[in-house]
């Protein structure tokens, strides 16, 4: 087992979506790659029906972009304009979440989000900047569920893993860490401006 929480069993379709997340947040899959539906059914094993409903899933994700009679391929990169219109998009729903878990959140979830930083700190040290974006992508959508639950998340996660195809901000592993950190322990101390500050200075 790897990482510090439990292992979440993954449906195959999961998993197959898992993938291809890891591959455009990598850049193994570039943007505007097109996806060919008869190869990935043969990569992964699978009938073509199972590759149609990922494929419809990372559309609805903002990950990569379908027309009929062309198929899917890996969404452009967002121009600057666009990118800081999702930046301030994003900021304001986790802003909105912040404040609603004001005074709400539990030992229980606060040792939660301490082990999820555990493997932020860990993803760096091994220099898997894959996995740093996905664990840093867990943190925030932690805090968007307790706030809202999955109808917050819905509305929230196009937005980040948009983004996330030209996420250009390169930080160190003790910097992130340090960033999340402080938007942890502002939750921890009841300190709702500094949580929206810690929050604030951690998108951009």
């Amino acid at each position: 087992m790897s990482g510090t929480r439990p292992t979440k069993i993954l449906s195959v379709k999961d998993q197959i979506a898992e993938q291809l997340r890891s591959d455009i947040i990598s850049g193994d899959l570039a943007p505007n790659t097109k996806l060919n539906e008869k190869e990935l059914a043969d990569r992964f094993g699978l009938s073509r029906g199972p590759i149609r409903d990922v494929i419809l899933q990372l559309t609805k994700e903002g990950l990569l972009i379908s027309k009929n009679n062309v198929g899917a391929s890996v969404n452009c990169v967002l121009d600057p304009n666009m990118q800081k219109l999702m930046i301030s998009l994003r900021r304001n729903i986790e802003v909105y979440a912040i404040e609603r878990l004001h005074n709400t959140l539990t030992d229980k979830n606060f040792a939660e989000l301490d082990k999820i930083l555990d493997e932020l700190q860990a993803a760096f040290e091994r220099d898997d900047f894959t996995e740093v974006t996905k664990v840093d992508i867990s943190f925030h959508r932690y805090l968007i569920y307790k706030a809202g639950g999955d109808e917050l998340v819905n509305i929230w996660y196009p937005f980040v893993m948009r983004m996330r195809l030209n996420y250009k901000r390169i930080i160190s592993g003790d910097a992130c860490v340090a960033e999340h950190r402080a938007i942890v322990d502002a939750l921890r101390s009841s300190d709702g401006n500094n949580a929206t500050k810690a929050l604030k200075a951690n998108i951009r």
